[in-house]
């Protein structure tokens, strides 16, 4: 009998509209512990990979990516479109930043220190949730889409 392989999670990618799809691939690189994705095998660069194929300077721009360099998370996919974000998420990220190996007494110093590294590269702090389900708070990346950065 012909066994498929193990399936590993169907979900390719996450792609996000972006005005500056290398900016918002930056941020959230910082964000999840991600990489820029590397180029293509036989490339040391993008610029390399972008010449071979001819691309136009308008091409160059229109996708960045991250990717989990553990190879366990999705790949994030930004893309460009000529239009801003114009209404709330329908539905967005909830991001645990503690560094797991610190010790519990000092995950509430990490996370607050790490949602001003957030806010420095770009974030806007929208509010703070501190309810019987959880805390969380509520923050836009640099084009506007929500995300929480979870609490303890």
């Amino acid at each position: 009998m012909n066994q498929r392989p193990p399936r590993t999670a169907p979900i390719k990618n996450v792609t996000v509209d972006a005005g500056d799809p290398n900016r918002l691939a930056e941020f959230w690189a910082f964000a999840l512990g991600y990489v820029i994705q590397p180029p293509p095998p036989g490339f040391e660069t993008w610029e390399a990979f972008a010449d071979a194929l001819n691309l136009s300077t308008e091409e160059r721009e229109r996708y960045g990516a991250v990717v989990d360099p553990h190879g366990i998370g999705p790949r994030i996919l930004f893309q460009k479109v000529p239009e801003g974000k114009a209404v709330k998420n329908r539905w967005h990220l909830d991001i645990d930043v503690v560094d797991p190996s610190l010790p519990e007494d000092r995950h509430d110093d990490d996370r607050e220190a790490k949602i001003a590294a957030l806010v420095a590269r770009g974030a806007t702090e929208i509010g703070r949730f501190d309810e019987r389900a959880g805390r969380w708070v509520l923050m836009a990346d640099p084009e506007g889409n929500e995300f929480c950065v979870l609490g303890p």
